[in-house]
This record gives C-alpha cells, structure tokens and sequence, in this order.
C-alpha cells in the first residue's frame, strides 16, 4: 500500500516537474520570437532609413561607362582617366556562350532571383563578415555590381551597412524596373577592361580584333573573368595569371552545365595567347604625354585611399598646375636647356612646401605616347650624392648636438673604420680644418662622413625618416655622401627646412567626390620634424651653396633662394666595363628652393651603355633648376627667411676653435640660443624652443598622418571629420608679417641687395660639381 502511494506521489513530481519546463521552454521560445522580430522591425527600420537617403539611378546612368574624371584646383577639367574607350553591345548581339560565361562565374542564380538581390549570398557573406565591422566580403548579384559600378565607390572602406542598404535599395529598383537581358546589357557594356577599354565588347575588339561572337569559348571565357582585377588579368603582361581566372570561369561554366566536359577540356588546354592581337603604340590610351607622370601618380594615391579609379566614376580635384606641368615638360624637351646627348634622363618635382601640393612633375625626356610609363620622378630611387647632405649630416648635427655653423670639421685623410677603403673628396684633396659652413658649400666629404659618425647613423635616420626620405639605421657611414632617394621625397624633404622645420608629405590629389555625393578633402596639416633653429641655420648655408658653392649655376640674381648640388661617382665595376667614363658622373643632382617652391631635379641614365655626365650635360640639373624657378617665382613675393629669436648670429674670427667673436672682418655664423661664445650678448638667455616646438621625437608615425580627411555629403552636408587649413602656412609666416606686407613679385621688383642680415665670408674658395 505505501509502495502503491509513493509510486503515485513519484508520478505527479515528474508530470509537475514536466509541466513547469513545458512552460518554461514556452516562455523561452516566446522571448526568441519577440526577440528575432524586435531584430527583424529594427532591420526593416533601419534599412528604410539608410535607403530614403540613396542617390537616384536611371538608364543613361546605367548605360554610360564607369571613367572618372579629374579637375585642377581651380575647377578647370583636365581629363577623363583612362581616356575611355567603348564599343556598346545591344543585347541581340551578346552571344549566349558570354551570357552563360558572366553569370556562371559572378552570380549564377541570376535568372532566378526576383528582388535584384540574393539572399543566400548573403546569408553566406554575413557569416564571412561575422568578425567584421564592414562589410568585407560580399553576396553582390550582377544587378547590385551594376548599381555599385554606376552611383557607388567600390572602396573597401566604404563598404558600409549604409551603402550597402541603398546598394541592395536601388537593385530591387534596376530589377523592378528593367528585363534581365537588359540589366546584363547593361554590366557587359560597362566593366572596366584595361588599357581604357570599357565594356567586353571593347575589350574583344581590343585584344582579339574580333566582335564578341567571333570569340571562341577560352577567349570569351578570358574576357567574362576580367572584370574582377583587369590588370592583374592582363593577358598580355600576366599571361599566367590570365590563364588562371580564364580556367576558373570554364569550371564553373562547366559546374553550371553550360558547357560539356569535352568543351572544357579542350578550352583549358588551349595556349593564352591564341587569336592575341600584337601589342603596338596605336593600342595604347592617348593619355597626354605632358601629363602621363603626373596621372601615373594620381592613379597610385587614389588606389592608396581606396578607391578605384577606372570604376568608381570619380570626380577627383588634383593639385597639378597645368602651365607649370607643361613649362617644365618643354624645358626638357625643346632644346633650351643642354644635354649630353638624347638619352641622357631627368626626374624632377616641384612641390609647394607650405601644404604639399605637387604642382609638377617630369618623368623623363622624349617620352612616347605612352599610358602610364615609367616615372623617374618616383620610381628612380637613385643615389642622392652630397644632396643628402643637409637631410642626414648637417640637419641632425645641429638638432641634436647644438652644432653651430661655425664648428670646425677636419678634412684629412680618412678610412672607413673596419676597412681599408679610403674616402676621397671630389677633387682628390683634402683641404685641412674648415667651418660646417664652408663644408657643405664646397660639398666636402670627408666632414660630412665626420659628422654623421658623431651623430649617430641610428639618430640621423630617424631625422631624414620623418622628413620622408628612408635611410636604414643599418647602413654604413658612406650614407653620408649618398642615399637611394627619388625627386619627389628629396623635394619633400627640402621643403621642411623651406618652412622652417614644418614637413608636409607631398600630395597628388586634393578632393575625390563619388557619384552618391560623398566628398573626401585631403589637406595636409604638416608636422614639426626639427626646430626653427635647425632649419633656418641649414637653409642659412644652404643660400652660400648657390651664392659661392658648388651650385652657382642655379644662381637667379636677387633672388632668396637655397639649395644643394649631388654628383654620384661610377663605381670600380662600372669602370671595368667603360674605362672612359672615368672622372664623369653617373648621376647629377640639384634640389632647390624658396619660400613658395621646392624643386629636385636628377638627371642621369637609364641603362650604364647609354652615356656619362658630360660637358654641358654636368650642369644640365642646376640649369633646369634655374630656368624652372625664374618662371615658378615671376608673380610670387620675393621673402626672405626671418631669423627665429633661437638663433643668434654674430661676426666670428676666421677659423678660430673654439669661436671667437671678432671686433672687425671674420665671417658671419649662426648659433643656437644658449651655444654661443662668450662675448656674445644674451647667448645665455633661457629660451627652450622645445617648449613650442614638438614632435621632433625619434619614430616614424608623424609622416604618416600629416595630413586630415574632411569627409562630407551632399544629401545632409554633415563633415565627419575636421577642415583644417594647413598649420604650416600660419606658423611658417607668422614670424614675417613685417616682410609680407612689404613685399612684391620678384619680377616686378628684384632685390638690390642682399639682406643686412646676410653673411660676408672671407675664408671661401674654389667651387665644385658636387
């Protein structure tokens, strides 16, 4: 009986028990509704907001190609990258086998889906894109890379929830509103193929000479799989990598069952090149060749940003001015300036130093109708010779060790300590103990490999790295006399002492607006990378280069400019090969300035058989210097650079060590605030100019992020970032207010005379090619 009893009492705990997680589970499965509908009205919610907000769309848009287009800063339209080139291909003249190719590899369930977008790709990207705030990798039909190649940057930064909201927005609208025939029309016709080519029917025409039904199945495949990455598809620079996207789109052709395992076979095995059209000039894109360098350039920044350029119908302002682009193309070409012969190169930059705008720049002479060649201005990394001088001898000299322009350096004999290499000077003499001055106006080797010892090479390649020319801390101490630098990073680094100390990284591209009415401005705010008193003793010596040194061919009369020559000897080996090119230079430098340009010109040759620097082509560098500058500086003011409260400058005894302030003669120096020889009123002041000087630490970031994004858009005109004008020209200028209000345009009035401030020196003597 009292078994019978707990036996029931048992089965009313487990149907009680039962009972309570039945409604439990129900309470459980209640919340998981609530909550996956809460989700789902949320989602809902904010896709209707991101999409009330999504540009219009129409057909002329959605047929018209996909080329952007660039303007000078003053509005004026340069060209259309890429100069487009498109055959449009109605649909009745789109072979089926290019139709079963495209959506086999980009979206094949094309003809089923019925909004314009896929779910299952998404589904399948949003677990891809789990981890991620953006969206990374995508579930895009033809119809949303049709919207996204129309109205959309195809940035990866701008892959957001909110484009790809109105992206998805206006696919169900290109659905709703157009045939799928069309809206394939409409993709074939407006891919980017390469070479300026838009459109597959294009790209047929272009690589095969043929219309697109005369393809066979392995060409039409190659072409259907371009779109994805056209140059690195390239059939005609990688052959391999062209084979390779070319058998991807004829397995899934063949997974897709739209071709036989025999077509398959036979289409992988047949040789790229097949049916190729030769590669000649005609082909090319009629890109000005004036301008070729500079777009070349513009391309590259605006990939770095993250845009794509030959798709993403950009408008994009760049900082190009046209005249002085085609002046400095002219004087390389016409025959005004000399040259040792019609091979003899120049790479040369001019940048404006105040915000870092690149206003010119010249990749080579007697250049062909080429699309985007080879820029000697960027890509020649050659050796600086004593232009590196200022960058990492002297300039670090003075930041770190107080060094003043009077320090007296020894050119003696000298070897390269664990070597037996002797270090000889331009002119196979050494000329005993000398100032820094007269160091680096006569271009001396033997100091500058001194001074670089007592610096540090670790110090001083941190110093040039933040002025944008990258010298390895590894190196060895003939650094000192050379540097693998282009023009461009060598102008840039010339414009920090030009602004007294204010490094501005050189730009191509000042704004890029895209179709949805997104508009990015790049402007550099610059950064300090040395003290006032660096640059301004530097720029101080550099002014006796031109004046009495070895660049005195650069010399333009009353004008207050500085700068720095740099010949590059052939090495042993390269003699062995060409005895008679002994005593001439490989390689000729001169990077020069102002208060409004910098300028850096190499000049030299492609190949070692083509020639050596000589006779007139040794001071071909300087000349294109000086011919340049006169018309750069003909409206500009003629400013000096006024001498920062941190430096003072006084008449010192002619080689006398430690200095000693003269009564009468000597020669003027400059000093560091608080170094100065005694006799020298308030050298002793206190005065800590690091107190308003920063970020002149040893790392490598502050020339990275020189520069502020203003990002705003036209539908709300909200900045998600912050204009900022650039802090270099304020604080460059504010110490000669006196001098600006005053001054004119150097061609309407040229200087009669030097500064009173300017040195005398009596202890110069000889010049060199150096």
């Amino acid at each position: 009986m009292a078994d019978n009893n707990m036996k029931r009492e048992s089965r009313r705990d487990y149907h009680g028990r039962r009972s309570t997680n039945s409604h439990v589970w129900v309470k459980v499965i209640k919340w998981i509704f609530l909550v996956i509908l809460l989700l789902v009205v949320s989602g809902i919610g904010l896709f209707a907001f991101y999409a009330k907000d999504a540009p219009n769309i129409s057909q002329d848009q959605l047929q018209s190609g996909g080329t952007s287009s660039l303007y000078t800063n003053d509005g004026k339209f340069l060209l259309s990258l890429g100069s487009e080139k498109r055959i449009y291909v109605k649909n009745k003249n789109i072979p089926q086998q290019l139709k079963d190719a495209v959506v086999s590899v980009e979206d094949k369930r094309f003809y089923k889906d019925r909004l314009g977008v896929d779910p299952i790709r998404i589904v399948g990207s949003m677990l891809t894109n789990a981890k991620s705030n953006s969206i990374a990798a995508g579930g895009s039909t033809i119809t949303q890379q049709l919207v996204k190649l129309t109205v959309f940057s195809t940035a990866a930064s701008q892959r957001t929830l909110r484009r790809k909201a109105q992206e998805a927005w206006l696919a169900m609208k290109v659905q709703h509103e157009f045939s799928k025939d069309q809206i394939l029309e409409f993709y074939i016709n407006k891919v980017f193929m390469n070479y300026g080519n838009y459109g597959m029917g294009t790209a047929a025409n272009y690589y095969y000479n043929k219309p697109l039904k005369k393809l066979d199945l392995a060409q039409t495949a190659l072409i259907a799989g371009m779109p994805n990455a056209p140059v690195a598809y390239d059939p005609y620079l990688y052959p391999q990598k062209a084979k390779y996207r070319r058998n991807i789109v004829l397995k899934t052709m063949l997974e897709n069952d739209k071709i036989s395992k025999s077509q398959y076979n036979q289409a992988i095995n047949e040789p790229i090149s097949k049916g190729l059209r030769p590669r000649h000039a005609n082909n090319e894109s009629k890109i000005r060749k004036i301008d070729d360098p500079y777009i070349k350039e513009v391309v590259a920044e605006v990939k770095n940003k993250g845009f794509d350029p030959y798709n993403d119908n950009l408008k994009i302002t760049v900082n190009i001015d046209q005249e002085a682009q085609n002046k400095l193309y002219q004087l390389a070409n016409d025959g005004s300036v000399p040259f040792t012969n019609n091979k003899m190169q120049i790479g040369a930059t001019v940048v404006d130093p105040n915000n870092g705008h690149v206003v010119a720049i010249l990749g080579g002479r007697h250049l062909p109708s080429v699309q985007l060649g080879l820029d000697r201005a960027v890509q020649t990394g050659r050796s600086t010779g004593s232009s590196i001088k200022p960058v990492l001898d002297y300039g670090p000299a003075i930041q770190y060790l107080n060094w003043s322009t009077a320090k007296m350096l020894d050119d003696s004999k000298y070897v390269y300590p664990g070597t037996n290499i002797q270090l000889y000077d331009w002119d196979n003499k050494y000329d005993g103990m000398m100032t820094m001055r007269k160091a680096l106006e006569q271009s001396r080797n033997v100091p500058a490999v001194k001074t670089l010892a007592e610096v540090g090479v670790k110090r001083a390649s941190a110093f040039a790295r933040r002025m944008g020319v990258n010298v390895p801390a590894s190196s060895g101490l003939s650094v000192a006399i050379g540097a693998n630098a282009s023009s461009l990073q060598m102008s840039g680094a010339y414009g920090a002492f030009a602004t007294m100390g204010i490094y501005h990284k050189p730009q191509f591209v000042s704004k890029i607006e895209t179709p949805d009415g997104l508009t990015r401005n790049y402007d550099s705010n610059g950064v300090r990378v040395m003290k006032k008193s660096t640059a301004y003793m530097i720029t101080d010596m550099l002014k006796g280069v031109i004046k009495r040194g070895s660049g005195t061919n650069a010399k333009i009369a009353d004008l207050y400019q500085a700068g720095k020559t740099g010949t590059v000897k052939y090495s042993e080996e390269d003699l062995d090969k060409y005895p008679s090119y002994n005593s001439t230079p490989k390689d000729s430098w001169f990077v020069g300035y102002t208060r409004s340009y910098v300028m850096g010109v190499w000049t030299g040759y492609d190949n070692l058989k083509d020639g050596t620097i000589s006779g007139v082509g040794q001071q071909s560098a300087q000349l294109i210097y000086k011919s340049m500058m006169t018309y750069l500086m003909r409206n500009k003011p003629n400013l000096d650079w006024q001498q920062p409260k941190s430096v003072i400058r006084a008449r010192i005894v002619n080689n006398s060590n430690p200095p000693e302030v003269a009564s009468s003669g000597g020669t003027w120096q400059l000093f560091v605030r608080g170094h100065a020889p005694a006799g020298i009123g308030n050298s002793a002041a206190s005065y800590d100019e690091d107190d308003e000087e920063t970020d002149t630490n040893d790392d490598n970031n502050n020339t990275t992020n020189s520069s502020t994004t203003t990002e705003s858009h036209a539908s709300s005109r909200r900045q998600n970032g912050t204009t900022t004008q650039s802090s270099s020209t304020a604080r460059s200028s504010s110490s000669s207010s006196s001098s600006q209000s005053n001054a004119q345009s150097f061609s309407s009035h040229a200087q009669n005379s030097e500064s009173s401030n300017d040195e005398e020196h009596h202890d110069q003597g000889g010049s060199d090619n150096h």
